[in-house]
């Protein structure tokens, strides 16, 4: 009992920026373990991914005490209590929403399955996709969501289609008992509380690199200028 009450008092600090930047800790340290790594300190961490070693020391506290005086930490300890703390302890089934090229490429993504995400059912409202299979997989209509997904026990959705619907299209998902979304159109979507969302807007990523590079820009124009 004492570890389950561990465990929920390290996940109820877990905030979302942590759990950011807990993901790029896995990322590096499943990287190390591959090069034969055996043990790493917060500063080598911090210094490998750009963040202070206090902000590594905080972020890994919320797993529990698992530096070892010496010895910094143990990479294979320190994956199983950040997949842990990220629910990647267990398979997650993903159903995709819009099969066209930016979703064909998510299909033939590999990490998805490294981390445990499996992509196990297809839906597009193309009348020429729907039957068709890529990878095994068979494209449904969208009007069959509810029964593919009860079947299919997919949790997760991953929304690539068009912005004018994918409102409709995430609403779809969220009647069909889908508990997260990871959203690709470049849209606002409005969703119940209960439901988690996750936007990715590639565009607006490029607009803010593009204004960080222009940033500099005018930084340095402005310091030749003086």
């Amino acid at each position: 009992m004492r570890g389950d009450s561990a465990s929920t008092i390290s996940e109820a600090r877990l905030s979302r920026p942590s759990a950011g930047r807990l993901s790029l800790y896995l990322r590096h340290l499943e990287a190390l373990i591959g090069e034969g790594g055996a043990k790493v300190s917060s500063v080598q961490l911090g210094q490998a991914l750009g963040v202070s070693d206090a902000q590594v020391r905080k972020d890994l506290a919320t797993l529990g005490n698992l530096g070892h005086p010496g010895v910094g930490y143990r990479p294979q300890e320190l994956i199983g209590a950040i997949r842990q703390a990220l629910g990647l302890n267990r398979e997650w089934s993903v159903a995709l929403v819009g099969v066209g090229n930016l979703a064909r490429a998510l299909l033939r993504y590999r990490g998805f399955q490294q981390q445990g995400f499996r992509i196990v059912a297809l839906f597009d409202a193309d009348p020429a996709k729907v039957g068709q299979c890529i990878d095994g997989l068979e494209i449904h209509s969208p009007d069959q969501m509810s029964s593919v997904i009860a079947r299919t026990g997919a949790e997760l959705g991953l929304l690539a289609v068009p912005s004018e619907t994918a409102q409709t299209v995430a609403e779809g998902l969220v009647a069909a008992r889908i508990r997260g979304i990871l959203n690709f159109a470049p849209a606002v979507l409005r969703l119940p509380e209960s439901v988690k969302l996750v936007s990715v807007d590639l565009a607006a990523q490029l607009e803010q690199l593009a204004f960080l590079v222009q940033m500099v820009g005018n930084e340095s124009r402005a310091l030749n200028t003086r």
